[in-house]
Parts: structure tokens; C-alpha cells; sequence
């Protein structure tokens, strides 16, 4: 039994996941009067606290296998809510299918994950955009249909930063890339200045540490096309460390240097404002301050 003291007025589902649970299963303990407040079960998921109530929360209320079922090969869920799901992605995970993998990706996995926690429900992921496999960090993916649509469209104004850990150290300390993106068939993508048919892709870039051999800069998107910081980067000449189809030497980390770090966008259903951060992989980390001990800028 987890007991609680309210310390200001509001309704138990707002005061309950402010501290961590889900909407979802704040109504499903409630459905299960697992929810007791000052001693009596609670009659509806809204009801209002003040201040001084108790609140009670029973284990045995709570779906046991729900409590176990975590998401599998080092995925993190950093926030869900009924309409969405942000998680961090581990790098050398897919984030969708391709011709020779299904179920290593993360979106497999969290709809496994989904329905080991509630096998009656039919929850499940959309896709909204996507990591390459080798790149860690943030990705949002929508739980219905309708959220799916309104990420979708509202795609451009969403605010999307990246750590990058580059070979060398560019000369400009922040700068912006511009050119239009192709893709070969042997699926490479390159950058044509003046391409009449390849898409538009914007990039910028601000040095955050420089160090003798790599520096860490903090990249902006202003467009989301497919492999653009890898290519762009590459063309200053300044590619991503570990990348070797874009010109890298080394591959310090033994993954790519790009981690996908900050999310920002308004909720498609409340509004809200929502911001996401993801901290600097410790191997970047690690790695940039043994090189910095060593004669950085």
C-alpha cells in the first residue's frame, strides 16, 4: 500500500500523474477501487483533493504483469500519456522493420511491450519519424491515428536537436549548411547545390567543446531528411565520428557519433507545451574530456 498526503487542491488523476502514473492507469485502479482517499474508495478518477486528504494506492490493485513489463533491449520510455510515447533509443536498434530485421526495432518492441502490460488492450505505436540505427536518443511515436496526423503535419515547427561528435574542429564556431539532398541506387545520399529534383535540406550547427582530434556540436534541423546531418556534416569536412560511409577514419565510439538529444512540440490534443531532453552519451562524454586533457582549443 503506498500512501499519500495532498499538499494542495486539485483532482486525483492530475495529482497522480504528476508523481508518475499514466491516465490510463490511474482509470484502471479506479475501475478497480485500488484508489482509496481518506479511507474510502474512490468513485471517480476526477474527483477533487484538498489539501490534507490521504491517498492510499493498493499494489495488489495494480496488474502484476503490467508492474513487470518493461520495455526490452534498453529502450527507455521518458513520458507516455493516452495519445503518445517519447523513448530514448539505444544506438544499433532499428527504428522500424527493414528487409532482413522485423523485430529488433523499437517499434516492434513497444508494441510488445504493450501488450505484455495489458494483454487485453489494443494499444499500439504509430511511426512519426525515425533514427538511423546507429544513432541513439529521443523519438516520439503516437498512439492513435488521430495524434499520428497532427505530429505529422505539425512535423516542421517541431523543435529537433542533435549531439554530434565530428573529426576535427570547424573553423566557423557556428554556421548553416544548405544544399539539396539526392540518394544514389545504391542508397547513398549526396548533396547537389543547384539539383532542380533533390529536396531541400537545412542544417545548423553550433561547436559546443573542441578537442585535438573530435569536437562535440549541438546540430539544429531545420528539415528531416534521410542521412542530412551525416552528409552535411561531411561536406564541410567534419564527418560524424564512426561514420565511415560519409568519410569517417576512425570509429572511436564503435557506433556513430549522433545522438538524438532534444524534443520540443505542443501536445496535438492539450496544447501543452512538451520538452524533452537526453543527456550526452557517457562514452561521448568520456571520450571529449581524455582528448580536451590533451591540448584542446
Amino acid at each position: 500500500m503506498t500512501d499519500l498526503k495532498i499538499k494542495s487542491s486539485g483532482s486525483l488523476i492530475d495529482y497522480l500523474t504528476r508523481i508518475g502514473y499514466t491516465r490510463t492507469k490511474v482509470k484502471q485502479l479506479v475501475k478497480h477501487r485500488a484508489i482509496k482517499v481518506n479511507g474510502s474508495a474512490a468513485g471517480s478518477h476526477d474527483m477533487l483533493l484538498s489539501e490534507g486528504d490521504s491517498v492510499s494506492v493498493s499494489k495488489e490493485g495494480r496488474d502484476k504483469r503490467a508492474a513487470k513489463a518493461v520495455p526490452p533491449m534498453g529502450i527507455k520510455v521518458i513520458y507516455e500519456d493516452e495519445g503518445l510515447i517519447v523513448i530514448e533509443k539505444p544506438a544499433g536498434l532499428l527504428t522500424i522493420a527493414s528487409e532482413k530485421e522485423k523485430e529488433k526495432t523499437a517499434y516492434f518492441q513497444l508494441n510488445e511491450f504493450f501488450r505484455l502490460r495489458k494483454p487485453s488492450s489494443k494499444e499500439r505505436v504509430f511511426i512519426i519519424h525515425r533514427l538511423d540505427r546507429e544513432t541513439s536518443g529521443l523519438i516520439v511515436f503516437a498512439k492513435n491515428e488521430k495524434v499520428k496526423k497532427a505530429l505529422q503535419e505539425g512535423w516542421a515547427e517541431v523543435d529537433k536537436r542533435y549531439y554530434a561528435v565530428v573529426e576535427g574542429s570547424p573553423l566557423k564556431a557556428e554556421s548553416e549548411i544548405k544544399s539539396f539532398l539526392k540518394e544514389t541506387k545504391s542508397l547513398k545520399v549526396y548533396s547537389d547545390r543547384h539539383s532542380k529534383d533533390g529536396k531541400p535540406a537545412v542544417t545548423k550547427y553550433r561547436v559546443i567543446r573542441r578537442g585535438p582530434s573530435y569536437s562535440l556540436l549541438e546540430i539544429v534541423l531545420e528539415t528531416g531528411r534521410k542521412n542530412q546531418i551525416r552528409v552535411h556534416l561531411s561536406d564541410i569536412g567534419h564527418p560524424v565520428a564512426g561514420d565511415k560511409k560519409y568519410g569517417a577514419k576512425a570509429n572511436p565510439f564503435k557506433r556513430l557519433g549522433l545522438h538524438a538529444c532534444l524534443l520540443s512540440f505542443r501536445h496535438p490534443v492539450t496544447g501543452a507545451r512538451l520538452h524533452f531532453k537526453s543527456k550526452l552519451p557517457g562514452e561521448f562524454s568520456a571520450y571529449l574530456t581524455l582528448g580536451l586533457r590533451h591540448g584542446a582549443d
